[in-house]
């Protein structure tokens, strides 16, 4: 049987790979950072990472973990419901709480698993769940499992998310409008002002998933709760370990304590999965002492931003509108944005293209992203690459 399928998947990953856009997976052989070295012997500087602090190999991170390692040992080996969980999980979830101004945290292994399990558990088909069109996979897929009424609104179009909210509460007992805080493909910020006022106009819930927002927009790093001074206002918010916050692995849920009671009792993700790893846990808690002490990083990243994203228009690029680290090099066409990386990756700079189903059809680009970890002179040198090759393909004058 296998056989015919073999034959199948064979011919669609040629033609994959005939139209120029089959995945390549490069592989790192150093620490991550803003430089890295790769197994074909090349340096380069990474501008595709989601370590927007620069902390995904910080000392003192490594240190907390290697600490975790010998004080807690390795893993768990079982979910919380059977076996419990560690004091550092419930000072770590503790932590998050206080970060976000919310009353109690609930973890993850990652924040897929907390956006796939936050629906089922405390809406059915009685309820709407009003999702901006551009929220992530992991949102989309939870709202899938679960019996609620969908309803979708233009990205961060508040004329078409009130008539939205209008047509589900002709029929909806609850209500809840959910969105990224900064939208991972084009790095925009959703209007959480207004998103708030029309909640309340509504009696609506506000969900948000804060994982490319996190650490990165707001004064110190507490995302678009603080960006638009709502903080401690909105019911739920998503998030991970995995970006900003260390890099690693873990997500969470945070939000009013009912609804973390809830999602303890009957998140699936949660229930079926192990507890998260103790290393991880006791960086996450060191990472968060951390952004206590001081908005350096946040102030070095938004700097770092404004000047790439600045210098990147004034050479002529099509950049996405951007209020976070992230910056959409927009090229349309898929093939070209392959061509494109492939080329910046012979200039030392280590870029991704993206394209569709990634993102829509024709809006192919390169997503570039900002570190607090990258110096001027690295800037500087993504600039310079990204205008040489620009040039050579015709994207830039």
């Amino acid at each position: 049987m296998y056989g015919k399928i073999k034959d199948h998947l064979a011919a669609e990953l040629k033609n994959i790979k005939e139209a120029g856009l089959f995945k390549n997976e490069r592989i790192i052989k150093s620490p991550q950072g803003a430089e890295i070295a790769l197994t074909t012997g090349q340096e380069v500087l990474n501008f595709c990472a989601n370590n927007y602090l620069g902390l995904s190999n910080h000392p003192r991170l490594v240190k907390a973990a290697k600490d975790t390692l010998d004080s807690h040992g390795f893993g768990m080996s079982s979910v919380r419901f059977i076996c419990g969980c560690q004091d550092i999980h419930k000072t770590l979830e503790a932590k998050i709480a206080e970060f976000f101004g919310t009353e109690d945290t609930i973890l993850y292994a990652a924040c897929f698993d907390a956006n796939g399990g936050v629906f089922e558990p405390i809406l059915t088909e009685e309820d709407a769940i009003i999702s901006d069109s551009l929220n992530h996979a992991s949102i989309i897929d939870g709202v899938r499992l679960c019996k609620a009424q969908r309803f979708r609104f233009k990205n961060a179009d508040m004329g078409d998310l009130e008539e939205q909210l209008k047509k589900a509460s002709e029929t909806a007992r609850f209500k809840i409008i959910v969105t990224d805080g900064v939208f991972s493909m084009d790095g925009n910020v959703a209007p959480m002002d207004k998103i708030n006022e029309l909640a309340k106009k509504y009696d609506a819930m506000i969900m948000i998933d804060e994982c490319h927002s996190a650490g990165v927009v707001g004064k110190t790093g507490r995302g678009v709760t603080e960006l638009f001074d709502i903080r401690g206002e909105v019911d739920i918010i998503t998030g991970t370990l995995g970006k900003a916050f260390g890099g690693g692995i873990g997500g969470f849920t945070t939000g009013k304590k009912e609804i973390i009671e809830m999602l303890r009792q009957k998140s699936r993700p949660y229930l079926f999965s192990n507890s998260l790893i103790p290393a991880a846990v006791g960086a996450g808690i060191e990472m968060f002492n951390m952004m206590e002490e001081t908005t350096e990083l946040q102030d070095k990243l938004h700097w770092n931003s404004e000047y790439f994203i600045t210098k990147m228009k004034e050479a002529g690029f099509d950049i996405k509108p951007s209020k976070s680290a992230i910056c959409a090099v927009m090229l349309y066409d898929a093939k070209l944005s392959q061509d494109m990386a492939t080329k910046l990756l012979d200039e030392g700079i280590y870029v991704i293209g993206f394209y569709y189903p990634v993102v829509p059809k024709g809006e192919a680009r390169i997503r570039v992203q900002l570190s607090a970890g990258h110096n001027k002179e690295h800037l500087d040198k993504a600039i310079a690459a990204f205008t040489k090759v620009g040039k050579e393909l015709r994207v830039i004058k």
